[in-house]
C-alpha cells in the first residue's frame, strides 16, 4: 500500500479541523458576542463608577448581535456614548451578517475570495451559486447603507426642525435609529423606547418603512429593484414574502387596533388617526423589530396572544428579521391547503413546490415550538411568571424582535441567559445552528421499504 507524502498528511489535518460553513456562521456570531460582552464590561462602556456585570454585557451583546432588542438595562442611562457607539456597532455588524462582513474585508484588503469563503458567505447570504457571492455581498453593503442613510435624512429633519435638537443630537440619535430600524433591533435611546413619538407620522413612519425593507430580505430587495414593475416575472420566493408581508401587516393593524382601541392604558387616549397609526407600527413591530409607541405590559391578553403569532411568523428569509419566516408559514399554509383538496402535488403562484422544502419547513416548525415551549417553561420555573408573559418574552426573544411585557429587566440572572439562549438560536435559525453543531454529513446508500401510519 503507498504511503502518503508530507504534503497529503498535511491537507488531511486541515480538512479534518475545517470548518462546515454553517459552523463558521454560528462561530462568527459567537466571537462577535464575546468581543461585544468583553467591550461593554470595560468601566469607559457605563455610567457611573465601575462597569457592568458579565450578564448585563452579555445579555446586552446578544441583543444587539442578534439583532433583537431586549434590554436588562436603560440604554440611554446605563450605558455611556462608548457603550452606546459599541452597540451600534454590534447592530450593524449583526445585521450584516458576520460572514458577509468578513466577505467584504477580505474583499478590500485581499480583492480575491476563495472557495471557502464564498461557501462561507453563502451560507449567511442563503446565495445560491458560488460566482455571484462577490456581488452579493456587495449589494447587501450598498443596500443597508442606502436605506440607512435616507432613513437617517428623514429623522435628522425631524429630529431638528421638529424637535429643537441641536446638529449633534440630532444626527447621534438619527443615526441610531435609522441603523437600528433597518436592521429591525429595536434599540432606543429613549427610556420608553418610542412612546413619545406615538402620534408622530414622521418618526414613526421611516422606521416602520426602513423596518419592512429590512424584514423582506436581500433577495427579494435586489428581484424587485430589477424587476419592481414586472411581478410576473419574480420569483416564488419574492412574490410569497411580498403577499405574506402585506398580508399580515395589515391583518396585525386591524387586530391590534380593534382590540386596544378603547384601552385607556394604549390607544384609548389617542385621536382616532392616531390610533391607527399606533396599531400600524405595533403591527410592523412584530415584524422582528422591538420598538414600541405603546406600553406593552398594558396591553390586552388578547392583544399579546395575536402579537405572539406574528413575531413567531416572523419576517422574509436571508434578511435583518427573525421567526420562522413568513416562506416557511406560507408553505405550510400551501400544504394544508393542498391536503385537504387532495391534490398530489403542492403547487404555489403556478410552480410546483419541491418536496425537500417540505421537510425543511416542517422542520423549522417544530424546532421552533421546541425552543418557545422550551423557553417559556423554563421562565415559569426560574422566575415564577405566568404562562402569557413568559411565553411573550419566550416569542419575542427566540424571533428576534425585541418587544416586552416588562418583566425582562427584573427576571433572575438564570433566567435572563435562557433569553440569551433564545437570542442566539433564534438569529441563526434552527437549520443552520443545528447544522453547525453536526460533526459530519452522512450520505445514506439504501432505503428502506415504505410504509404508511395512520393520520389523525
Amino acid at each position: 500500500m503507498r504511503r502518503r507524502s508530507r504534503a497529503e498528511r498535511a491537507r488531511s489535518r486541515r480538512a479534518r479541523f475545517r470548518l462546515h460553513p454553517a459552523q463558521a456562521v454560528a462561530g462568527g456570531f459567537g466571537l462577535a458576542i464575546v468581543v461585544g460582552t468583553a467591550l461593554l464590561m470595560l468601566p469607559i462602556s457605563k455610567t457611573g463608577p465601575g462597569g457592568a456585570t458579565i450578564v448585563q454585557a452579555l445579555f446586552t451583546s446578544t441583543s444587539a448581535v442578534c439583532v433583537t432588542g431586549l434590554t436588562v438595562v436603560d440604554t440611554p442611562t446605563f450605558w455611556s456614548p462608548f457603550g452606546q457607539v459599541v452597540i451600534l456597532l454590534l447592530i450593524q455588524v449583526g445585521g450584516l451578517g458576520i460572514m458577509i462582513f468578513a466577505a467584504l474585508v477580505g474583499l478590500v484588503l485581499a480583492r480575491k475570495f476563495t472557495v471557502r469563503s464564498r461557501l462561507n458567505t453563502a451560507a449567511e447570504a442563503k446565495s445560491v451559486g458560488l460566482d455571484d457571492v462577490r456581488g452579493v455581498a456587495r449589494g447587501i453593503v450598498l443596500t443597508s447603507l442606502i436605506i440607512e442613510a435616507v432613513t437617517f435624512g428623514m429623522l435628522f429633519v425631524r429630529f431638528l426642525a421638529g424637535y429643537g435638537y441641536s446638529l449633534g443630537e440630532a444626527s447621534w440619535f438619527a443615526l441610531f435609529h435609522a441603523v437600528s430600524a433597518f436592521n429591525n433591533a429595536g434599540f432606543a435611546l429613549y427610556s420608553d423606547n418610542l412612546m413619545g413619538f406615538v402620534d408622530d407620522p414622521f418618526i414613526c413612519l421611516p422606521i416602520a418603512a426602513a423596518i419592512i425593507l429590512g424584514g423582506l430580505g436581500f433577495p427579494v430587495l435586489f428581484q424587485l429593484r430589477k424587476e419592481f414593475r414586472r411581478p410576473l416575472h419574480w420569483s416564488m420566493n419574492t412574490k410569497i414574502v411580498v403577499w405574506a408581508s402585506g398580508v399580515l401587516l395589515i391583518a396585525g393593524t386591524a387586530y391590534i387596533t380593534l382590540i386596544e382601541w378603547n384601552n385607556p392604558a394604549t390607544f384609548g387616549n389617542l385621536d382616532p388617526w392616531a390610533r391607527v397609526l399606533a396599531g400600524f407600527f405595533q403591527s410592523v413591530q412584530t415584524r422582528t423589530a422591538g420598538f414600541n409607541s405603546v406600553d406593552i405590559g398594558a396591553m390586552y391578553d388578547e392583544t399579546w396572544l395575536g402579537m405572539d403569532v406574528l413575531m413567531f411568523i416572523g419576517g422574509g428569509p436571508a434578511g435583518t428579521a427573525g421567526g420562522i419566516k413568513v416562506t416557511t408559514f406560507a408553505v405550510l399554509f400551501f400544504i394544508m391547503m393542498t391536503e385537504l383538496r387532495g391534490d398530489g402535488a403542492v403547487n404555489i403562484f403556478g410552480k410546483r413546490l419541491s418536496r425537500a422544502v417540505h421537510r425543511q419547513a416542517i422542520t423549522v416548525v417544530l424546532l421552533a415550538v421546541a425552543a418557545v415551549v422550551s423557553g417559556a417553561g423554563l421562565l415559569m420555573l426560574l422566575t415564577g411568571e405566568e404562562l402569557d408573559r413568559a411565553l411573550f418574552e419566550s416569542v419575542s426573544a427566540f424571533a428576534t424582535v425585541g418587544l416586552s411585557t416588562g418583566i425582562t429587566a427584573d427576571l433572575s440572572e438564570p433566567a435572563q441567559i435562557v433569553l440569551v439562549a433564545l437570542m442566539f438560536l433564534g438569529r441563526l435559525g434552527p437549520l443552520t445552528l443545528g447544522s453547525a453543531i453536526a460533526l459530519r454529513e452522512r450520505r445514506i446508500l439504501y432505503e428502506f421499504p415504505k410504509e404508511r401510519p395512520a393520520i389523525g
